[in-house]
């Protein structure tokens, strides 16, 4: 018998929309995902799939011009978009913390690294400056900054781009978060420098035993970090499973084309296969599915009605009208070279 996981964050139906000059844009539409206590999940897409604007709907970090339209977000049963301002903020960096992309922007460059974990704790924590300075020395030691007493005492600029993305996890885990974000922590660093911070986010979670939600375009992270994983294409979530499955037998056409425009090692590959043309612009969004104009294998039905987010087998879950009943194309299609057995 199979252990039910429990669910520390819901996120049910996220709606998020902004309003500009040229209307309102639905940057996150209906989009749904749980995360297990203790797991690491993985919200991964191209640049402009609504990544990063999910992240930062759960803590209610929007640009003026945005709001969460509909949906929930239940974190350990409580829907945090109703909290008030200030029970939010208690939530935030505090039993949610995030890192952002680029830690160079993220950290204020005019006080010191100390100061700047010092500031988290002396809010959340309520202790005095003393103890907070001494704490953030705790926990540089605990990200493996070397010589912690010294660094504590310098500015963001006085850091290479490793050591920063060290200091941005450091504040994020100040206070024992319950969910750590990680937006992209390792889009500016080089490979070895990446391992490591992977690495290091791996190892501080199992000895803190909080939950990790990855966001990042990069397939390998996922394979590397992630126990689960939400493909995101155009704001929606096309397909979700376990991380081995989705790497084993993705089903999604999309998922398949990202896969299969990457090098492998385990295959002789002559020649990568990309996914022809570009992600719909938020203003012109297609009637059906949004991935049909890019698809290889896309029908009349595709293009016309838009089809739901549906659980298929070992609660996978799956956005395409390939694997419904209503598949009005062939039982056989190949996807990228790969022929495939599909519903209709």
């Amino acid at each position: 018998m199979t252990q039910q996981l429990e669910n520390i964050l819901e996120v049910n139906n996220l709606q998020t929309v902004f309003t500009t000059d040229g209307g309102e844009v639905r940057a996150v539409d209906g989009v749904s995902f749980v995360v297990p206590k203790g797991k690491t999940i993985g919200i991964v897409g191209e640049s402009g799939s609504g990544k990063s604007i999910t992240s930062l709907s759960i803590l209610q970090l929007l640009a003026k011009n945005g709001k969460i339209k509909e949906g929930e977000i239940l974190f350990k049963g409580k829907d945090l978009r109703k909290l008030t301002d200030k029970q939010m903020r208690d939530v935030r960096g505090n039993q949610i913390s995030m890192i952002f992309q680029e830690p160079m922007t993220s950290l204020n460059p005019v006080y010191t690294v100390g100061q700047q974990i010092s500031e988290t704790l002396i809010i959340h924590k309520k202790i005095s400056k003393q103890e907070a300075m001494k704490q953030s020395v705790e926990m540089l030691k605990l990200v493996g900054i070397p010589s912690p007493e010294k660094r504590v005492k310098q500015y963001p600029h006085e850091l290479s781009g490793g050591m920063r993305q060290r200091v941005m996890i450091a504040m994020a885990l100040a206070c024992d978060p319950e969910i750590l974000i990680a937006d992209e922590p390792t889009t500016a660093l080089d490979v070895t420098i990446q391992a490591q911070i992977l690495e290091l986010i791996r190892d501080l979670q199992n000895r803190l035993g909080m939950s990790v939600i990855m966001i990042t375009h990069d397939l390998g992270v996922v394979a590397e970090t992630c126990d689960y994983v939400a493909v995101m294409y155009a704001g929606q979530v096309v397909e979700y499973s376990d991380v081995r499955s989705l790497f084993k037998n993705p089903k999604h056409p999309y998922t398949l084309g990202l896969l299969n425009s990457l090098p492998r090692h385990d295959v002789d590959q002559e020649k990568l296969i990309p996914i022809k043309g570009m992600v719909p612009s938020p203003y012109d969004m297609p009637i059906g599915c949004r991935f049909a104009p890019r698809c290889p294998v896309a029908t009349q039905g595709c293009h016309s009605k838009p089809p739901t987010l549906e659980r298929v087998a070992n609660n996978e879950q799956i956005r395409c009208w390939m694997y419904s009943d209503e598949w009005d194309g062939d039982s056989e299609v190949t996807l990228y070279g790969e022929k495939r057995t599909v519903k209709g």
